[in-house]
């Protein structure tokens, strides 16, 4: 290993050992190897280039207006109209309320795009319902953290456009399409592991809706999911670029909760702006100083050595999937997702090409992991939301938790060993061989 990479690699652990957040750690650990480099002159200049250029792709631009459009509808009264729906189409099972958290929780967090925006406003409603209706508070946290995930890998999601960023092979519309499935996969797992423990507990149904309830609930929420349906189906017939998708997005977020459903005042927008601001300048400057780590990784020839390595320890196809997935595993816990994909997509994508695996297929794998790292301490933010939201503790939330750990680990095995659940809908739309 170059001297340059174990500056690089020894600066980045000790700062996180110290808890410095991981983009100071980024960001510093990469000056410290440009100045360990010789002939890098001048290391600032060199580094604050290469941020610069890092957030310099035009479809970077689609990133405020999703946050935009995500704290909108979140603010909107969009979260209250899809439980209500939810309810209504699965209410009446044993454990009814468990399967209406996990589908609001698919659905609010594919329209927001946020995780967390999906743990605070379903979980803000659902918590104390689950409670009232005998159901273990728990539990009733872990279901709320994992099935938030689920809508960073339906579309739209930040997380896929940043991929399509770091890997210029992949369209923002292929990743997209790809992520329908597999999000409905990983749903699905989650209500698995709810069937077992409603059934163990004996929860019984909630609330049996008729035909006309059904349908009233739904013209409620139509407006909300018809969302998905614009951007998806814009962007697919071609009407408008993913960019340009998010604009729309906006506009009818602002649409929806401001002339139609009427929750957000005008008042409403410089919080609302803010906070959409706070959350852009965050995720810019974490792919800002993640490119410039990149960048140097390439040049100290990191991702070569690792996929050297890791082919001599095997060629085995199942072997070597098997190890990435349990490395990215590993790093979830410790790692949020966007520095994340940014550094290892370079890594293991050359290993992951050789073993003939579509970049479009390893995007979804490497999310659907990463998301797994969202609901794990130490770095987990949707598992620290959902317990300040539940009044309850990790290590409370442990136990139950587990299950649903193992169940989204399968489902991540499932989408990595069969890449149809990926690529059926992109093939079959076009969007990729």
């Amino acid at each position: 290993m170059s001297g340059v990479a174990l500056v690089l690699i020894l600066v980045f652990v000790a700062l996180l050992l110290m808890n410095v957040p991981i983009a100071v750690a980024i960001g510093m650990s990469s000056l410290a190897a440009v100045y360990a480099s010789a002939g890098m002159a001048p290391p600032e200049s060199l580094v604050a280039s290469r941020m610069i250029s890092g957030v310099s792709a035009n479809s970077l631009l689609a990133i405020p207006f999703f946050v935009l459009s995500g704290v909108l509808m979140g603010r909107g009264g969009m979260a209250r109209r899809l439980i209500d729906f939810a309810n209504s189409l699965v209410g009446r099972f044993p454990g009814g309320l468990a399967y209406v958290n996990t589908v609001t929780s698919m659905l609010c967090g594919s329209i927001s795009g946020s995780a967390t925006a999906a743990v605070s406003s379903v979980g803000g409603f659902m918590l104390p319902e689950m409670r009232r209706n005998g159901y273990n508070n728990e539990f009733s946290v872990a279901i709320t953290t994992t099935s938030a995930t689920t809508g960073l890998i339906i579309p739209p999601s930040n997380i896929m456009i940043t991929y399509a960023v770091v890997c210029d092979s992949v369209s923002i519309a292929a990743i997209f399409i790809a992520g329908v499935l597999p999000g409905v996969l990983v749903g699905l797992a989650i209500m698995a592991v709810s069937f077992i423990y409603t059934l163990r507990n004996h929860y019984g149904g909630s609330h049996k809706a008729g035909l006309k309830e059904i349908l009233i609930t739904f013209k409620r929420a139509f407006l909300s999911l018809f969302m998905m349906v614009i951007i998806i189906g814009g962007i697919l017939g071609g009407v408008f670029t993913a960019t340009e998708a998010s604009a729309v997005a906006v506009a009818y977020a602002a649409l929806l909760s401001m002339v139609i459903y009427r929750e957000v005042k005008i008042s409403d927008l410089p919080g609302i702006l803010r906070q959409s601001g706070v959350t852009t300048a965050v995720v810019m400057f974490l792919i800002a100083v993640s490119m410039s780590m990149s960048w140097i990784m390439t040049i100290a020839n990191i991702p070569q050595t690792i996929s050297a390595a890791l082919l001599e320890i095997t060629t085995n196809k199942v072997a070597l999937l098997l190890i990435i997935n349990l490395l990215l595993l590993f790093v979830g816990t410790f790692m949020d997702m966007t520095p994340a994909v940014l550094i290892f997509t370079p890594i293991f994508l050359p290993v992951v090409m050789k073993l003939g695996m579509s970049p479009v297929h390893f995007g979804i794998m490497i999310i659907a992991n990463l998301c797994i790292g969202l609901c794990t301490p130490p770095v987990g933010s949707c598992l620290f939301l959902g317990c300040g939201i539940g009044n309850t503790t990790i290590a409370k939330v442990t136990k139950p938790m587990i299950p649903f750990f193992i169940a989204m680990f399968i489902a991540v095995l499932l989408i990595t060993f069969i890449p149809q659940i990926s690529l059926w809908l992109p093939q079959a739309c076009g969007l990729i061989k």
